[in-house]
């Protein structure tokens, strides 16, 4: 749960008024597309080649065009802001989301380290991590790496 979320469940708590019901689907998604800005700005920024290529991956996945895409990493920076490390992302996307989805998250993580044309040390730790706290072993680690490094700069993995 976000802190805007427990925020939100406090006050209607205190103030006697009902709770916005929440999504936890989209709340998964977000979660995971935080975890992509966090691999895009683990160097202190974000930069442009990295949001263009979440912009792409997202579009047609979680947003519908580019404004929606941007929006929606907007809401993700505020996310990876107020969440102290990556694994209160990964637990919001949980360990019952199918494999297949865990993977493509973690696909697109190495996606997004790679956006400038190489994956840098720390990215690299840091994916790999992810990979770990998303549940996979080091073979389906770098298979997955595999995988999205094969893919073409400008695009995304499937």
């Amino acid at each position: 749960m976000s802190l805007i979320t427990r925020l939100i469940a406090y006050a209607a708590e205190m103030f006697g008024a009902p709770v916005p019901p929440s999504d936890p689907q989209a709340e998964g998604h977000l979660a995971a597309i935080a975890l992509l800005v966090h691999v895009a700005r683990v160097d202190g920024s974000l930069a442009a080649v990295e949001r263009a290529r979440l912009v792409r991956m997202l579009e047609g996945r979680f947003a519908r065009d580019e404004a929606e895409a941007n929006a929606l990493i907007t809401r993700a920076i505020d996310m990876d802001d107020e969440t102290r490390d990556v694994a209160d992302l990964v637990a919001l996307i949980g360990r019952d989301t199918p494999e297949a989805q865990r993977r493509t998250v973690l696909e697109m993580a190495w996606a997004v380290a790679a956006a400038d044309g190489r994956v840098q040390e720390f990215e690299d730790d840091l994916v790999w991590r992810l990979g770990q706290l998303l549940g996979f072993d080091e073979g389906q680690i770098t298979a997955a790496r595999a995988a999205a490094l094969a893919a073409p700069v400008g695009g995304a993995p499937a």
